[in-house]
C-alpha cells in the first residue's frame, strides 16, 4: 500500500495528489501540519528537509515531487501520464521544469504584491513571459503534450488554481484559458480542489514564512 504524506494546499504535494488520482492508486493519506509537525522526529526521519511530499511504497522512501511522479509513472505505467514521442516527452519535461523554477517561486511575490498596493512591474513581466512560453507549448492541443493528460498537466495544473486566485488573468491566452477550464473539470481536481478559506489559509501560512525569512536576513 503506497502512504502518501502531504498538504492539501500545497502546490507541490498537490501534483503528486493528483497523479496519484489520475492514475487510480489506492493509498492511506496522511496530512503533516506545516505548522511544525514537519520538524519533529517522526517525519523528520521521512524526510530529513522537513517538506513535504513524500511517498512510501513498502520498503521504499521518496523525496521531491518530481522524483515521486517520475516513480509513479515507472511503476505503475496505466494509465500512461507520459506522450510517446521524444519531442512531446521532451516538450511535458519543459513545461515540468517551468513550472517548477520560473512559475512557483513566483507565487510568494505574486502573494507580495497583493500585500502592496505599488505593485511589481517587473514580476508581471515575468508571468507574461511564463504565460507566453506556456502557450507556446501546448499550442493547439487538449493538454502537453498531446491529447491526452501528462505529467506536464499535473504539475502546471496544479499552480495554476493558487496563481490566478493571486490575480493572474489569462485572457491574453485563450488556449492556455480553455485549458485550465478544461482540467478543472477532470474528476481529480474536483476532488482536490480548495475553497476560498483554504486559500486564505495558505496565503496567511505563506506571508508568515516570508516575515521568518525576512526577520532571519536582518
Amino acid at each position: 500500500m503506497l502512504t502518501f504524506y502531504y498538504h492539501p494546499l500545497s502546490p507541490i504535494a498537490r501534483r503528486v495528489w493528483i497523479a496519484l488520482l489520475e492514475k487510480g492508486l489506492s493509498f492511506d493519506a496522511v496530512v503533516i501540519n506545516l505548522n511544525g509537525q514537519q520538524k519533529k522526529p517522526d517525519f523528520l526521519k521521512l524526510n530529513p528537509f522537513h517538506h513535504v511530499p513524500v511517498l512510501v511504497d513498502g520498503d521504499l522512501r521518496i523525496l521531491e515531487s518530481l522524483a515521486i511522479l517520475d516513480y509513479l509513472e515507472a511503476q505503475y505505467p496505466s494509465p500512461s501520464l507520459l506522450p510517446p514521442t521524444p519531442a512531446t516527452m521532451t516538450s511535458v519535461r519543459m513545461v515540468q521544469m517551468v513550472t517548477i523554477n520560473e512559475l512557483t517561486p513566483k507565487l510568494p511575490a505574486l502573494v507580495m504584491s497583493r500585500e502592496s498596493p505599488e505593485g511589481d512591474e517587473g514580476l508581471w513581466q515575468q508571468i507574461q513571459t511564463i504565460l507566453g512560453f506556456l502557450s507556446e507549448q501546448l499550442g493547439n492541443g487538449a493538454y502537453f503534450g498531446g491529447e491526452c493528460l501528462s505529467l506536464a498537466d499535473v504539475t502546471a495544473g496544479t499552480a495554476f488554481p493558487f496563481m490566478t486566485r493571486l490575480g493572474v488573468e489569462l485572457q491574453g491566452y485563450p488556449t492556455l484559458a480553455a485549458w485550465y477550464d478544461r482540467i478543472l473539470a477532470r474528476e481529480s481536481w474536483q476532488k482536490s480542489q480548495f475553497d476560498e478559506e483554504g486559500f486564505d489559509t495558505w496565503k496567511r501560512w505563506l506571508l508568515l514564512q516570508i516575515k521568518r525569512r525576512q526577520r532571519r536576513k536582518k
